[in-house]
């Protein structure tokens, strides 16, 4: 059975690399058997990554056609592309400013359709059979206080991964989303530490946050032949998050 998840031959390009799902993704990936080409804004952050798996890092800004061009060139034929990058804006709605939802959502949302379309059409060209991997959240399906933009984005996301898969199957491209719950980290560590942070936890059935880790197994799933009757599907994983009492 392991062979179905061996990922030896295959290119995979991961965008936000240089964040931490990005760069878990990218290790994940190349200690399959991939051959790994890391993308994001700031490159000398996945320097250490680049080095760790000999891969190559890209300079790489999702609202930008042309340096998204450049970048799916330079990495050549991909056959796998983890659609990662991704910003947050946090203020309550009625304060959440024109400029900040602009920003979440040509970042979430319009740069993962560019970056997609730019990295299918080369996989068409190419003749190659693909998978395309679109990170969303259990934001797209549930909302919380905050987060207008990104929620908004997070959903759309959902629903340009269906719409994708119907129109890249054809191709044998796949495209499924990965939805994950709210993942420890640096970012979020003082949150969660707080009052409001640990009744939130206490909300989850499994009583605790994901891990990147957590990620690994349905991550290959979706890259591997392993799902190869999958397109349009959304992995959730969450704990139970998304499917708590109210």
């Amino acid at each position: 059975m392991a062979g179905i998840f061996d990922l030896h031959g295959r290119r995979a390009l991961v965008t936000g690399a240089s964040g931490l799902l990005g760069a878990h993704f990218a290790r994940v990936l190349a200690q399959a058997g991939a051959e790994v080409v890391l993308a994001a804004r700031r490159v000398a952050a996945m320097a250490p990554l680049a080095a760790e798996l000999g891969a190559t890092a890209l300079p790489l800004d999702v609202t930008d056609p042309d340096s998204i061009r450049d970048c799916v060139e330079a990495a050549g034929p991909v056959s796998i592309l983890v659609n990662n990058a991704g910003i947050a804006v946090t203020r309550p709605f009625l304060e959440h400013r024109p400029e900040d939802f602009d920003a979440v959502i040509a970042v979430n949302l319009r740069g993962c359709f560019l970056m997609a379309q730019a990295v299918a059409r080369r996989m068409v060209e190419a003749r190659l059979q693909g998978s395309i991997i679109n990170i969303a959240s259990i934001l797209g399906e549930r909302v919380i206080g905050g987060v207008a933009g990104y929620s908004a984005a997070k959903a759309g996301l959902v629903h340009l991964t269906r719409q994708m898969a119907v129109e890249l199957a054809r191709h044998n491209i796949r495209v499924n989303a990965l939805a994950p719950g709210y993942i420890a980290s640096d970012l979020n560590r003082e949150f969660f530490a707080s009052e409001a942070g640990q009744a939130m936890i206490r909300r989850i059935p499994q009583r605790r946050l994901g891990r990147p880790e957590d990620l690994t197994g349905p991550l290959l799933l979706l890259a591997s032949d392993a799902s190869a009757h999958m397109t349009g599907s959304v992995v959730t994983v969450d704990g139970g998050h998304s499917i708590s009492p109210l």
